[in-house]
């Protein structure tokens, strides 16, 4: 499983996951996660926001379709993206996770950040963090 937000880094999770997928005889889920605010119910509509997902999801699947693999992906409602993947990861029984993140120093250190945080303490599967020097 790759959660993908849009960013290089996690379009080339894809990528990685594709080319690893294709030598393990595995498959590929993409996962996009719409924050929604506590003040709506998780069913809203959300236009602008699916619109974005559906096309983080489109680049996705480019970046797989170069790789020569085929993925498939699904956009999720969630009050947090960090709880979200991990459910999907253990309603799924993903055997791998690979997150994409850039490198990024707010106030002069190197952090993470809380999705991949929680995703590291959480899953129930192994997880990779790929990180990439920013665009």
């Amino acid at each position: 499983m790759v959660p993908v937000d849009g960013t290089h880094a996690s379009i080339e999770a894809v990528a990685l996951a594709c080319d690893l997928a294709r030598k393990n005889k595995g498959k590929v889920f993409v996962v996009n996660v719409i924050e929604v605010e506590r003040t709506l119910p998780l069913e809203a509509q959300m236009e602008s926001e699916e619109t974005e997902g559906d096309a983080v999801l489109a680049r996705a699947e480019e970046a797989a379709k170069k790789a020569g693999y085929q993925v498939t992906g699904e956009i999720l409602h969630a009050r947090e993206a960090g709880p979200a993947i991990v459910d999907e990861a253990i309603e799924r029984g993903i055997d791998l996770a690979i997150l994409g993140t850039e490198y990024r120093v707010p106030f002069g250190q190197f952090e993470l950040g809380k999705v991949i945080q929680y995703v590291l303490k959480n899953a129930p599967c192994e997880v990779w963090i790929c990180r990439h020097p920013t665009e």
